[in-house]
């Protein structure tokens, strides 16, 4: 273990590395239930095509995770993408007023070219050039972003704040109890974790998430009824059937039934668009997380960036041939870092637990969100602090990094965020006659992300 993962040279220990590794994959369990009832429906849970979802979403976390661990040596985790796989499920498929009219099967075949060309960007070492020209004003305020999203993710699970139609979020109603059972235990959960940290208790987060999970037993919170409706099927501890969307791709069907320029073009767009935002999904998470872990070199580069974007990359294109949507890293991986995760040991602990889900998802399935909400809240506090590093001297440095880390939290998208950060960075910094301070590649980005805006909705 020393020896290949260089724990000593990175101030960690086995111990560490499991636990963080077990934080890690509690935090972000949910995507393997949440995953199926996305792309194929609630509705068909329990059938064939769920099951099979469920048993690719394993697979595939497991595949980028131990990638991650093993070939990266980083403490990342990865598994399909919330919002990628809405994006999938309510836009790409379908043939709804506000759908493309792909098929699940054709769906899945542009999610395989869009991996090739992650691969094919990673491979030219296009990927880690668009890192290098992210300005640093940015990347410090990618880390507050993040912090910001992930607080936000944690409040609205933990039922804190919940959502009012057409007129945003606001604090639960704690006069009604009945109502606010989940951000009661969230909030017991966020009081223990903090307890814990400031007692220094290792763990303190995994902690956390294992008491707000028994807390919400009696609380009706904690939902145990998968448990008994599994046990009394015999399934507690099946494996999944994969074959209704192992190899399902088909790339015909993209091209049939419509011109070929039409059928290009769209395709096209489609690629780019899932490309832009997996890609800066993934940077963003790994240069505000190692950012904030010190896990960069002396010129502030995130250490291994391109092996940690090959092991995005063939995750997706794997995820692809299994049957789910973009794989990509997953934001949750700070809670894991938060407890002093820091090699690739805490990226394969998570990878064998996805791997023990596929024979015990309803066990994991159990954890709820107020349980996970906590140690998400907790993870924003840690990650705010990079606020302290943006310089706010002067507009065409403070506009940028501002839209960056608002533009997060309140669009739900990293992506989004980064992209309003180099479009307003491009555009300030030519307005003052300095576009020689911006980087090629933030300028050709910064007009990417204007096209998908333009074209494709959100």
């Amino acid at each position: 273990m020393e020896k290949f993962f260089k724990l000593k040279e990175n101030n960690t220990n086995v111990k560490t590395e499991i636990i963080a590794g077990f934080t890690t994959f509690m935090a972000m369990a949910y995507i393997i239930i949440v995953n199926p009832g996305t792309l194929v429906g609630w509705e068909n849970m329990g059938s064939p095509l769920f099951n099979a979802v469920l048993a690719a979403t394993c697979i595939s976390a497991a595949i980028g995770t131990l990638i991650m661990g093993l070939y990266a040596n980083l403490p990342f985790a990865q598994a399909p993408g919330m919002g990628l796989n809405v994006f999938f499920a309510s836009v790409v498929v379908g043939t709804g007023a506000h759908q493309m009219g792909y098929t699940f099967e054709e769906g899945l075949a542009i999610i395989c070219i869009s991996g090739i060309v992650f691969i094919l960007l990673t491979l030219t070492g296009f990927r880690e050039k668009i890192v290098d020209a992210i300005p640093a004003n940015i990347k410090y305020s990618i880390t507050a972003g993040i912090g910001l999203f992930i607080a936000v993710i944690g409040l609205k699970n933990g039922g804190i704040i919940v959502a009012v139609e057409g007129k945003g979020f606001f604090l639960t109603n704690f006069s009604n109890f009945e109502g606010s059972k989940v951000a009661i235990v969230a909030l017991i959960g966020l009081l223990i974790i903090a307890i814990l940290m400031l007692m220094k208790v290792r763990g303190a987060l995994l902690f956390g998430i294992l008491i707000a999970t028994l807390v919400g037993i009696p609380f009706g919170v904690t939902n145990l009824e998968p448990l008994k409706t599994a046990a009394d099927a015999g399934t507690l501890f099946s494996v999944p059937d994969l074959s209704p969307t192992f190899l399902k791709l088909d790339f015909n069907g993209l091209f049939q039934g419509k011109g070929i320029f039409d059928a290009i073009l769209t395709l096209l767009m489609v690629v780019v668009a899932f490309t832009l935002v997996d890609m800066f999904d993934t940077i963003g998470t790994l240069v505000g997380t190692a950012t904030k872990a010190g896990m960069v070199d002396k010129n502030g580069r995130v250490i291994r960036m391109n092996k940690a974007l090959m092991a995005d990359a063939i995750a997706t294109t794997a995820g692809a041939l299994l049957g789910t949507s973009t794989v990509t890293t997953y934001l949750e991986s700070n809670t894991g870092i938060s407890e002093g995760g820091r090699t690739g040991l805490t990226a394969v602990t998570v990878a064998v637990l996805f791997i023990i889900s596929l024979f015990a998802a309803p066990i994991v399935g159990i954890i709820p969100g107020a349980a996970t909400a906590p140690a998400l809240i907790m993870v924003g506090v840690l990650m705010i602090g990079a606020v302290k590093n943006i310089t706010f001297d002067t507009i065409d440095d403070s506009m940028p990094a501002f839209l960056t880390m608002v533009m997060m939290p309140f669009t739900q998208s990293i992506a989004t965020g980064i992209a309003f950060g180099f479009i307003s960075y491009s555009i300030l910094k030519t307005a003052k006659g300095k576009y020689k301070e911006v980087h090629p590649i933030v300028y050709i980005l910064a007009i990417l992300f204007i096209i998908r805006f333009l074209i494709l909705p959100a």
